[in-house]
């Protein structure tokens, strides 16, 4: 066997090996991808996106309103991180970024759906807020057996009217535990009555006297009607903004869409204020593909954006529910909107 031959078979030997462990070994990274989008006055998993209840007859629409979202691919090989540096449409970034090391993996899928729960009560709230709904004090969650349910209001507790949480803890104060009160509430506008035994406080309230009815409760604008979300894989805070706009165009004086195809990001407070969010040049390229006109940017993202727009899709510059409504009516009637 000549030198020559014997240093081919070496270099074919070591080439295998490295090709072996580009294409096998895996690095601490991950890939950010475009997720999936959804509309949200339509159907997403098979799933009504907005789901409203009550006597209310909702407006039709021909448009969208899509949230967008960052898909996450993990235990990436060498070759696929490499590949994915050299890819516009993906962003590689180290493991612990998504996933903190003292954080397990599952407290913080909690923590995304949790965030996701939380844009979902919020845009309720701006949605309603914006529509001059009044402030209620608004049940979360009932108590096992009662007659209270999810979205109802909270109008008296002993003979006591309740304008506020803190009506809610004065009043509850001077009630002992083991007290079977009677609550005057509303069931989609409707009065209703009822009677809750109060129990003892707990946690941080524990031996602070008085009482609590065991309700979950969220002071926020209430309606005659009641708004829920189809549960889905969706996680982050970062819908906000489209679902609220979901629920003005299902329940508002008309739609908003105009028949177009608007997309968006962005999270939302309960007074309407829009926020930046993560991954928006990735949720900017999904919005392209499926056929997006115009999307919605939160102001303090537009530097990001505008990096690498795609081609043909209008980047609003937005920073608040008022600016998202005022932009989708100019764009509707073909004037100037501000831009990123």
């Amino acid at each position: 066997m000549s030198r020559r031959f014997q240093t081919l078979c070496g270099g074919v030997v070591v080439l295998a090996v490295l090709l072996l462990i580009v294409l096998t070994v895996k690095v601490p990274f991950v890939a950010e991808v475009p997720g999936p989008t959804a509309n949200t006055i339509g159907k997403y998993d098979g799933k009504q996106v907005i789901k409203v209840d009550g006597d209310i007859k909702l407006n039709k629409s021909s448009g969208n309103l899509n949230l967008t979202t960052v898909g996450i691919v993990e235990n990436l090989t060498v070759f696929q991180a490499i590949e994915g540096w050299f890819d516009d449409g993906v962003s590689v970034v180290p493991t612990e970024v998504i996933y903190p090391p003292n954080v397990s993996r599952e407290a913080t899928d909690k923590q995304n759906k949790a965030d996701y729960d939380n844009s979902e009560n919020f845009a309720v709230a701006a949605a309603l807020g914006h529509l001059g709904y009044p402030t209620k004090v608004v049940v979360v969650t009932p108590p096992k057996g009662s007659d209270l349910k999810s979205g109802d209001a909270i109008d008296s507790v002993g003979g006591t009217a309740i304008t506020s949480f803190a009506d809610l803890q004065g009043v509850l104060k001077t009630i002992a535990p083991d007290t079977a009160v009677e609550v005057g509430y509303q069931h989609f506008g409707v009065p209703a009555t009822t009677s809750i035994t109060t129990q003892k406080p707990t946690g941080k309230d524990a031996g602070s006297g008085g009482s609590r009815l065991g309700v979950t409760v969220n002071a926020r604008p209430y309606a005659p009607f009641n708004v829920t979300f189809a549960q889905n894989d969706i996680g982050g805070p970062s819908a906000g903004l489209m679902l609220t706009l979901g629920v003005l165009d299902l329940v508002g004086p008309k739609s908003i869409t105009g028949g177009h195809f608007i997309a968006g990001t962005g999270t939302i407070d309960a007074e309407g204020k829009v926020g930046p969010i993560g991954g928006i040049r990735l949720k900017m390229k999904k919005a392209a593909e499926v056929g997006a006109d115009i999307f919605l940017a939160p102001a303090k993202n537009c530097a990001e954006a505008m990096t690498d727009p795609p081609a043909n899709l209008k980047v609003a510059k937005i920073d608040s529910l008022d600016s998202a409504l005022d932009t989708i009516a100019k764009y509707n009637a073909g004037e100037k909107f501000p831009t990123c």
